[in-house]
């Protein structure tokens, strides 16, 4: 296993949360509240971009290395959401398309 898959990067997360005594605080509610503040960074970057400048903004290499930085902590978070829940985020989302496909089918 590598640390680029979803176990191998949740096992990381965990281990080096763990080196930290850090897991006390993630219960599911902080973990969602952390969750829903990275995911605010994200949104500040293109608060006030037109949708044009948002289409470019991986074009500056300071905007870009922002916007990778919050992805990077959106999912982190997310993947430790799903760990202490044991929410497998990948069969979540699969569920989820199907379920969205009998709602929304296609003209």
């Amino acid at each position: 296993m590598t640390d680029q898959d979803i176990a191998g990067l949740q096992h990381r997360l965990a281990e080096f949360a763990a080196a930290r005594n850090w897991e006390q605080y993630h219960t599911p509610k902080n973990l969602a509240a952390a969750l829903s503040v990275e995911a605010s960074e994200l949104v500040e970057i293109f608060q006030w971009l037109t949708p044009e400048e948002s289409a470019r903004v991986m074009e500056d290499a300071d905007s870009a290395h922002r916007v990778t930085d919050e992805v990077a902590d959106v999912l982190a978070y997310l993947l430790q959401f799903c760990a202490v829940l044991g929410v497998d985020p990948l069969d979540a989302l699969a569920a989820k398309i199907e379920r969205n496909e009998q709602r929304f089918p296609a003209p």
